[in-house]
């Protein structure tokens, strides 16, 4: 009678742990399905997960590739040093397109942006091949603090495939990848794109503020070509459709990517509206024999079709020569000073507008451990008195009202 008991005992313990591990296999297999289906979710949901996951098993300074136009592969470098970004903010994206001997101009323009700065910040840096290692090492080599203070990543100039030679020769080399920043940068919600010859004389994240007043309809922001249309240059001069009396310039540009990459756009290109992707392409083939400003004109031909989508905003956000050469002809700046100022047309190089070459050469010179009054204002100043000759040197307020403020609110931070 035991021994029936022990029998009975023995084989219940067997059906017990059978039952127990058919039942654990169908737990198990739902549970990994589950890990399986969060896991495209969050790569559905963050496209740049995936990147950033191959970027954290290379490592720091590692650069990871991935191909946005077939076989073209896009790569990331990351140059921040530091274990942590100062403040819980999300950095200001600043996006920039560097190629030829653009590079000190470039490096400039970035130092003018993290000089008054008080966000973090990170450089998207589209540059040919060449001028990768001279961005990673002057970058690297300015003051730990500083790099403290900003990410960088340096990106190859690249264009679809199949039209990447017509692309690349449109206009100035490599302007137009601008175009194709937010097809790129599909990780990115919005970017402040501005040309190498801009020079940062407010904090960027002023100008970042504007995107806090996009309504719904909004996609990007930018300043008029010009204020004066008799001295204007689409309304004299072009050949296609521009938007407003005096057309845009492109030169400092805030986008909302996401907000690009999903609208569909009015056109005359098709009975259809479309998706920036689709867009690019037929507006280069109907107006490439009519274009003079190549990627800039072809924006302007976009918002032509789609005012209700942009955001105009002042002068003194994108100041140039055209501002003052004939006359000071923007208001805001005669007010408020220049909050950017945009040195187009070798402005910075020559010797035609020596008020904008002084606050170029004096923001190149200048050591980021020098006290800022000493060596931006000081010597500005200085320089600017030799300029009173010209147009734009009659109006040296201009170039250092703004500057001003910015140094003083460096001194209270």
């Amino acid at each position: 009678m035991l021994r029936n008991l022990r029998v009975l005992f023995v084989c219940a313990l067997l059906v017990f742990f059978s039952v127990l591990y058919i039942f654990n296999q169908p737990v198990s297999s739902l549970e990994s399905a589950s890990q399986q289906a969060r896991a495209q979710r969050t790569r559905a949901a963050d496209p740049g997960s995936s990147e950033r996951a191959h970027d954290d098993r290379c490592g720091a300074g590692a650069v990871s590739c991935w191909k946005p136009y077939g076989s073209l592969p896009v790569c990331r470098r990351h140059g921040f040093t530091d274990p942590g970004l100062r403040s819980g903010w999300d950095p200001v994206g600043l996006a920039v397109v560097a190629c030829g001997p653009r590079l000190q101009e470039t490096l400039t323009m970035l130092k003018s942006a993290v000089l008054f700065s008080r966000r973090d910040l990170h450089f998207h840096i589209f540059a040919e091949d060449e001028l990768h290692a001279g961005f990673t090492h002057a970058l690297d080599s300015w003051p730990r603090r500083v790099r403290s203070r900003f990410l960088y990543s340096v990106y190859p100039v690249s264009f679809p495939s199949e039209n990447a030679r017509e692309w690349k020769r449109l206009f100035k080399p490599c302007a137009a990848q601008r175009l194709f920043i937010p097809l790129i940068l599909q990780h990115v919600d919005s970017v402040l794109y501005v040309d190498t010859d801009v020079l940062f004389l407010r904090a960027v994240e002023d100008v970042w503020r504007l995107l806090a007043g996009f309504n719904e309809t909004h996609v990007a922001a930018m300043a008029p070509e010009h204020e004066e249309p008799r001295i204007g240059w689409y309304n004299r001069f072009s050949r296609h459709p521009y938007h407003g009396h005096t057309g845009l310039n492109s030169g400092v540009m805030l986008m909302n990517m996401t907000r690009i990459r999903h609208t569909h756009f009015k056109n005359d290109v098709a009975a259809v509206s479309l998706k920036w992707a689709d867009l690019l392409m037929p507006l280069l083939n109907k107006y490439k024999l009519n274009i003079t400003w190549g990627d800039q004109d072809l924006l302007n031909i976009i918002f032509h079709y789609n005012p209700e989508t942009l955001l105009v905003f002042p002068c003194h956000w994108n100041y140039r020569p055209d501002h003052c050469i004939y006359g000071s002809n923007c208001p805001p700046a005669e007010r408020h000073g220049a909050y950017i100022l945009h040195g187009n047309r070798g402005a910075y190089h020559d010797d035609r507008q020596p008020a904008f070459r002084a606050v170029y050469e004096v923001i190149q010179q200048f050591v980021f451990d020098e006290d800022p009054e000493r060596g931006l204002l000081v010597p500005l100043e200085e320089k600017l008195r030799s300029a009173e000759h010209t147009y734009c040197g009659r109006v040296p307020h201009v170039f250092t009202k703004r500057l001003r403020q910015s140094v003083r609110e460096l001194h209270t931070h």
